[in-house]
C-alpha cells in the first residue's frame, strides 16, 4: 500500500545543465533503452529558422525520438515561462498516457523553475516605471542599472547578467511598484504540487576550464570557416526578411547579437568569434549558478568517463 501511494504520480525526468554538457546525447541515450518523447527546455529551440546557433537538433536525432517544443513559433514572436508551463504541463500529461517517459531536457534554467515552483503573483507592467528606468539606463548603462539592483536586491541581481536590459527593468519596476525586493516576494508565494514525480538531473562539470574549451569548440564549429556558411549565413538570411531587429528577444539570443553587431560592420570577424564564446561562457556561468540553487537535483559529472551509462544507472534504480 506504502508503494502505491509513494507511486501514485506519473513520473517525468529532467535533463538540465549548462550548454556544452551533453544533455542531447544523454536524452538520446535514454530513448535507445527506453520509449520517451523529449520536451525541449530552451527559450531558442522554439524558433524556426535559427538552428545553427541553437545547436538545434540533427534531423537524425529528431527522428529518433519524438520531439516537443521545437520550431514551434517564428523568431517575430515571444514565447513566456508561462506558455512553456502550460505547455510542458499538457505535454507531460499526454506522453504518460502514451504509455512514454517524458524527459524535459534542455538549460533554460527559468523554464525549469517555472516549471517547478510555479508562476509569480507580482505586479503587472508599468509603462510609466519602465520608461524611467529605461531613461535613466540610457544615462548610466544597464551595467550602471545592474549595479543599482545589486544594491536593492543582491539575490535577483546574481542571477542577471549585467546586460540583461529587460529583465534587470523587470526586477527594478517591481521594486518601484512594491517598495519589496522581487526576491523576497517570490519567496513568499506558496509552491504549487506539480501533477507528476520529477526526478532531476543536472549535467555539471567538475572542471569549468574543460567546459569553456568545449564551449570555444561548439562555437567554433557554428562559426563555421566564411560567411557563407554557419551562423554568419544563418543571420543573414534572419536579416533578409526586413522584419526582425536586434532588439527581439530571438535575435538576443547568445551568438545572434554577436553576429548580428559583425554583419552591421561594428566588430569583425576575431571580435565575433571572442564575444560570442566569452557571452557563451557567461550563459554557461548563469546556468549554473540556477542549478546549484536546485534542490533535490542528482548531480552526474558531464566530464566524467560515461555520463550518460551513470544517468542510466540512476534511472534504472527508480522505484517502479
Amino acid at each position: 500500500m506504502k508503494n502505491e501511494v509513494r507511486n501514485a504520480k506519473p513520473r517525468a525526468v529532467a535533463i538540465m545543465g549548462p550548454t556544452a554538457s551533453g544533455k542531447t546525447a544523454a536524452a538520446l541515450a535514454i530513448a535507445r533503452e527506453r520509449q520517451v518523447e523529449i520536451i525541449s527546455v530552451d527559450s531558442a529551440l522554439v524558433y524556426r529558422g535559427m538552428d545553427i546557433g541553437t545547436a538545434k537538433p540533427t534531423a537524425g536525432e529528431l527522428a529518433s525520438a519524438p520531439h516537443h517544443l521545437i520550431d514551434i513559433i517564428d523568431p517575430l514572436d515571444a514565447y513566456s515561462v508561462m506558455q512553456f508551463r502550460l505547455d510542458a504541463l499538457r505535454l507531460v500529461a499526454e506522453i504518460g498516457a502514451r504509455g512514454a517517459l517524458p524527459l524535459l531536457v534542455g538549460g533554460t534554467m527559468m523554464y525549469f523553475k517555472g516549471l517547478i515552483d510555479g508562476l509569480d503573483d507580482l505586479p503587472t507592467a508599468d509603462a510609466g516605471v519602465r520608461a524611467a528606468i529605461d531613461e535613466e539606463a540610457a544615462r548610466i548603462g544597464w551595467p550602471g542599472m545592474h549595479a543599482k539592483l545589486r544594491a536593492l536586491d543582491p539575490v535577483t541581481a546574481a542571477r542577471l547578467a549585467p546586460a540583461d536590459a529587460q529583465r534587470i527593468n523587470r526586477a527594478l519596476e517591481i521594486i518601484e511598484l512594491t517598495g519589496k525586493p522581487m526576491s523576497a516576494l517570490l519567496a513568499l508565494r506558496a509552491k504549487p504540487a506539480l501533477p507528476f514525480e520529477l526526478v532531476s538531473f543536472a549535467l555539471e562539470p567538475s572542471d569549468r576550464s574543460v567546459l569553456h574549451q568545449r564551449i570555444a569548440q561548439r562555437f567554433d564549429a557554428m562559426l563555421g570557416e566564411s560567411d557563407e556558411a554557419g551562423i554568419v549565413a544563418e543571420v543573414a538570411r534572419l536579416r533578409a526578411r526586413g522584419d526582425l531587429s536586434p532588439h527581439l528577444p530571438s535575435m538576443r539570443c547568445v551568438g545572434y547579437r554577436q553576429s548580428w553587431d559583425y554583419l552591421d560592420g561594428t566588430i569583425d570577424r576575431a571580435a565575433l568569434r571572442e564575444t560570442g564564446i566569452a557571452a557563451t561562457r557567461q550563459l554557461a556561468k548563469r546556468q549554473l549558478t540556477w542549478l546549484r540553487a536546485m534542490p533535490n537535483r542528482i548531480v552526474v559529472d558531464c566530464l566524467g568517463p560515461d555520463p550518460t551509462g551513470e544517468l542510466l544507472r540512476h534511472l534504472k534504480g527508480l522505484p517502479s
